[in-house]
């Protein structure tokens, strides 16, 4: 969360500037470092403000991805003994909070486009037949053609095009 009120109730031990201090001293020494995130959307007693102070920050820092979360109630918790946050309104947060991750995603990897880079080849992509998926050293996710036997291998790869969370690229 970036509400400072959700951080407490959740018993974090930061806050959202300390959390935004923390990123500034990482991008200053690691420029092109990618930024991910978890995010949790209707913790007990969410307001549109606290929501709201979330997706401040999820402007602000432009987060490469995040794995976003609707709030569980886990038994034995002190939060699965407030009350929650209507279902149709954790829906609708969600959504928006999405949607502001993906822009923010797919600002940043589009940076890149048209570089090459060395790409850490993982697997076959389980989607495309011929290509394989990758990781640069930020941890995003490139998919190209290639064989088998590239995986374990470095190989350099250029980023030719954005969608998202990834890059299509192709192998030289």
């Amino acid at each position: 969360s970036g509400s400072d009120a959700v951080l407490r109730q959740m018993r974090r031990s930061y806050r959202r500037e300390r959390f935004m201090g923390i990123l500034d001293r990482v991008r200053a020494a690691i420029p092109e470092a990618a930024i991910t995130t978890d995010i949790i959307v209707g913790f007990p007693g969410e307001s549109e403000r606290d929501f709201q102070d979330t997706m401040d920050v999820v402007r602000r820092v432009g987060f490469d991805s995040a794995f976003t979360f609707v709030y569980s109630k886990r038994s034995g918790t002190p939060a699965a003994k407030w009350e929650g946050v209507s279902e149709e309104l954790v829906k609708d947060r969600f959504h928006r909070l999405l949607d502001a991750v993906r822009e923010s995603s797919a600002e940043n990897e589009g940076r890149d486009i048209g570089k090459v880079m060395e790409v850490l080849v993982e697997e076959r992509d389980r989607e495309k037949p011929g290509f394989l998926t990758g990781r640069l050293s930020n941890n995003i996710l490139v998919h190209f053609r290639g064989g088998e036997r590239l995986i374990g291998e470095l190989v350099s790869v250029e980023l030719l095009e954005s969608r998202g969370f990834y890059y299509m690229g192709r192998l030289l």
